[in-house]
C-alpha cells in the first residue's frame, strides 16, 4: 500500500476551536501531492469575533469571510476531499479539535476518520532543536513557505509525513505510525450535553 493520505490545516478567528476561518488540504498519493483545496469559512456567530492576535498570525479579516460559507455548509465538501484517507496535521490535536468543536457548535455529524500528528512523527524522525512546522518542514526538504496560510501549512505537513515514510522505509501511513511508536487515532465527537 503506497503512502496515501490527506494533510489538513485550519486557521481560527480566535482561541475558540469552533472558530475556523480557513482550511487547506492536500491529497497525497504514493508520497506525492496530487490535489489541493482551500477556502475561507465563516465562523459561527457565537464564536465569530476575530481577535487582533489571530489576524496578525494569518492575515484573515472579518471582511474576507463575509461571503464565505459556514461550517455546516462546507462540511460535505471537506468530507469528500478527505474520502477514506488517514488525515495528518501538524499538532493534530488542534486541527482535530477544530473539526470536533465546529461540528458540535453547528450540530453536524463529526466525520469518521483516523488521524496522525506530524509533530509526533517529526520528534521521532528528525534531530532538530524545535519541531515547529517551519523547522520540521525544512528538515523534510520543504523550506520557504507561507507559514500560517492554511494550504501552505498543509503542504508542509504532507512533506514531513512523506519524507518520514522514506526515512523509516515504510510504504503506508499506518506502518509509519507503528514504526515510530505511534498509532492512528480515531476522531471522536464531543459528547452532546443533555
Amino acid at each position: 500500500m503506497p503512502v496515501d493520505f490527506t494533510a489538513i490545516d485550519f486557521e481560527t478567528a480566535n482561541s475558540h476551536p469552533s472558530s475556523a476561518c480557513a482550511v487547506g488540504m492536500v491529497r497525497v498519493r504514493d508520497g506525492k501531492v496530487v490535489d489541493r483545496a482551500s477556502w475561507l469559512i465563516a465562523p459561527p456567530a457565537a464564536h465569530g469575533e476575530f481577535l487582533p492576535f489571530n489576524i496578525k498570525i494569518h492575515g484573515i479579516t472579518p471582511a474576507m469571510v463575509a461571503e464565505a460559507r459556514g461550517w455546516a455548509e462546507q462540511l460535505e465538501e471537506l468530507r469528500e476531499f478527505i474520502g477514506d484517507d488517514v488525515v495528518v496535521a501538524h499538532n493534530a490535536s488542534f486541527d482535530m479539535g477544530v473539526i470536533k468543536s465546529a461540528c458540535a457548535e453547528t450540530v453536524t455529524p463529526t466525520p469518521r476518520l483516523k488521524y496522525l500528528c506530524s509533530v509526533q512523527v517529526s520528534r521521532r524522525t528528525y534531530d532538530i532543536p524545535s519541531h515547529r512546522l517551519p523547522l520540521a518542514a525544512a528538515a523534510a526538504g520543504f523550506a520557504e513557505f507561507a507559514h500560517h496560510e492554511a494550504l501552505a501549512d498543509a503542504e508542509a505537513c504532507a512533506a514531513i509525513i512523506s519524507d518520514a515514510a522514506v526515512r523509516h522505509e515504510v510504504t503506508d501511513v499506518a506502518a509509519l505510525a507503528k514504526k515510530v511508536g505511534l498509532r492512528l487515532t480515531p476522531l471522536k465527537a464531543i459528547p452532546l450535553k443533555l
